[in-house]
């Protein structure tokens, strides 16, 4: 029964899917500041080879390793996204521009690779990778099984994020002055919220989920470094907030459908389904780029919800 390719379709949405969510949710974040962060790509690259050479070098046991390479990557990507908050909220550069610099600057011709290669990263797997877990010992549950016991603890985790996210956005104080925030900082300041602080505090949070999902790329889908590894990964994130219509219940939705098109060319493979594997693994990118331009004009924008100040500087007016 767990031999069904639609189970194992499933099970795969969730494990490729898992890092999506984690830079989607992190962009979520930043975009309901009205920070635009293009450099999601970066970040991930960024948390990945940190990762992957704390995972190589770190003593302890096993699991300690691994939390700590979750924290490193994390760390790591969160302090380019602090340079990132830097330039488009104190600098008020084009938010735009200084996302794709970003990427540039730590992608895979950039930070991340000089990192892998002075470290030595690619040299050999690493040492404590993410497992897939038995929960229960019902992995090999029919149906089910593969699905939801047979995952990683960044799975699980994911999903308590994704409850305690939705909470936090819709539900707290904090959540209503974050959202207050992206849609009118003006409005907001004048009610006594700190927009530099709001705007500062999710964008590096969220460039730190993105780390983690860089993590979850060398340590658990491959798992080593190499370089590009992400393969564009943080553009999709991007897409996902937006198809996700700046929810983390939809974007968790909307990672697993890219998750399953993602893996789709590797099981078709295994089950000697015999489809150009090119055109499979371009599928996420054609549905990122169809939804980016289907959905970029204003008044779509408007009509799913996005924070209205999305990549507006603010400049707060003297009194």
């Amino acid at each position: 029964m767990n031999s069904n390719i639609l189970v194992i379709i499933a099970a795969s949405a969730i494990l490729y899917g898992t890092p999506l969510f984690y830079a989607a949710l992190g962009e979520v974040f930043a975009e309901r500041s009205g920070v635009l962060n293009l450099g999601v790509e970066g970040m991930m690259l960024i948390g990945a080879v940190t990762g992957a050479w704390a995972s190589q070098h770190l003593p302890g046991t096993s699991w300690l390793v691994v939390l700590l390479s979750i924290l490193v990557g994390a760390i790591a990507a969160g302090l380019v996204a602090l340079l990132h908050a830097f330039l488009v909220i104190t600098l008020r550069t084009n938010q735009t521009v200084a996302g794709l610099s970003i990427t540039i600057f730590a992608g895979a011709l950039g930070l991340s690779s000089y990192f892998a290669n002075v470290w030595h990263v690619a040299a050999h797997p690493v040492n404590h990778p993410i497992r897939i877990l038995n929960v229960g010992g019902w992995a090999d549950a029919p149906i089910v099984g593969p699905i939801f016991f047979s995952q990683t603890i960044l799975t699980y985790a994911s999903w308590v994020l994704v409850v305690l996210a939705s909470i936090y956005l819709f539900r707290t104080r904090m959540g209503l002055n974050l959202r207050a925030v992206g849609e009118s900082p003006a409005t907001a300041d004048a009610m006594g919220i700190n927009v530099i602080k709001y705007r500062y505090g999710h964008t590096i949070f969220g460039g730190m989920l993105a780390g983690v999902g860089g993590v979850y790329y060398s340590l658990t889908i491959v798992p080593t470094w190499v370089d590009g590894m992400t393969k564009g990964a943080g553009w999709i994130a991007i897409a996902l907030v937006i198809f996700g219509f700046w929810r983390p219940d939809m974007t968790l939705l909307g990672a697993y459908l890219f998750g399953a098109l993602q893996s789709l060319s590797l099981t078709l493979k295994a089950r000697n389904v015999h489809i150009n594997g090119d055109i499979l693994n371009a599928l996420p990118f054609v549905l990122t780029i169809v939804i980016l331009v289907a959905l970029s004009s204003a008044w779509a924008r408007k009509r799913l919800g996005a924070p209205a100040a999305l990549g507006v500087p603010y400049e707060r007016e003297e009194r």
